[in-house]
């Protein structure tokens, strides 16, 4: 496979993409680093949107590689400098329009998020691996690959597309992060999976039952690794379908911590939280 800094730090090229912004309240500058945006609140991490106006750019189905085309969610103020960079897979028979709330909410956070359609929508986990990954080597042949950090990139997936970003991260091991979400997978182990891992379950999921995928999952990454899972009481399969606070915070907070390196979200991962009215089960190598 084409090392994606190498597609990242190529020369730009024209690609099919249309383009429009909806706005937000201007970024903060940020302290140092990769940190992105001012300090972070319960507030801050809970809310719609963050602080960053955001663009949007179409990829038509023609113009991908790959993959079945999506839109980019993007930070228009470059001024803090570069940005991780996301792509969120959707599940079974499930287009882009079921994870499409993911790309502005954590693009106005300071990243550039890619919600993708696949190629079919019965494609396989494995089929959705190699297409996320497929997306993220498509934006560094982008005009918008300039505001992307090739080394900071990650993957998030619902269903199948959850595991789909498992798959991803064991062909692609520098990813800094992946979040699967309610996943279902043939496959329940994935001991090669070094990425800092954040899988999401539903407490009342008959899809992809807790104990039958999420729970073996999370079990099986390595006993090493940063690794958490969280479960969302009486919540279904489709909980990632629908603008979600609980899975926007975790989601937020985990990608800030390993895609930016960004320390000032640890507080919200650890010490873990308890389980209350609306978690039902969370566990972590928090230390």
């Amino acid at each position: 496979m084409q090392s994606f800094s190498r597609v990242f730090r190529a020369a730009l090229a024209a690609t099919a993409l249309t383009v429009g912004t909806f706005g937000a309240v201007p970024a903060a500058v940020a302290d140092d680093g990769y940190q992105r945006g001012p300090d972070p609140t319960e507030e801050s991490i809970e809310a719609p949107r963050g602080t960053f106006e955001i663009g949007m750019a179409v990829v038509t189905r023609a113009s991908a590689d790959g993959f079945g085309g999506g839109t980019v969610y993007y930070p228009t103020d470059t001024s803090e400098g570069t940005f991780g960079a996301v792509a969120v897979s959707p599940g079974y028979s499930s287009s882009q329009a079921a994870i499409a709330w993911l790309g502005p909410r954590l693009a106005s956070q300071g990243f550039v998020v890619f919600t993708i359609d696949t190629l079919s929508t019965s494609d396989s986990p494995t089929r959705r691996g190699d297409q996320v990954l497929a997306a993220l080597s498509f934006l560094g042949r982008t005009e918008l690959a300039d505001r992307i950090d090739p080394d900071r990139l990650a993957v998030m997936g619902h269903s199948m597309g959850g595991g789909g970003s498992l798959e991803a991260a064991k062909d692609y091991p520098a990813l800094q992060a992946i979040v699967p979400m309610t996943p279902w997978s043939v496959d329940k182990t994935f001991p090669e999976v070094t990425a800092p891992t954040l899988v999401i379950g539903a407490e009342d999921d008959v899809v992809a039952r807790p104990r039958s995928h999420a729970e073996p999952i999370y079990e099986s990454l390595p006993a090493d690794g940063d690794k958490a899972y969280l479960e969302l009481r009486d919540a279904s399969h489709s909980a990632p379908s629908a603008p979600n606070t609980l899975i926007a915070r975790y989601s937020l907070s985990w990608l800030k911590r390993y895609v930016d390196d960004d320390e000032r979200y640890q507080q919200f991962l650890c010490p873990p939280p308890a389980v209350d009215d609306e978690i039902s089960e969370y566990r972590s190598t928090c230390a």
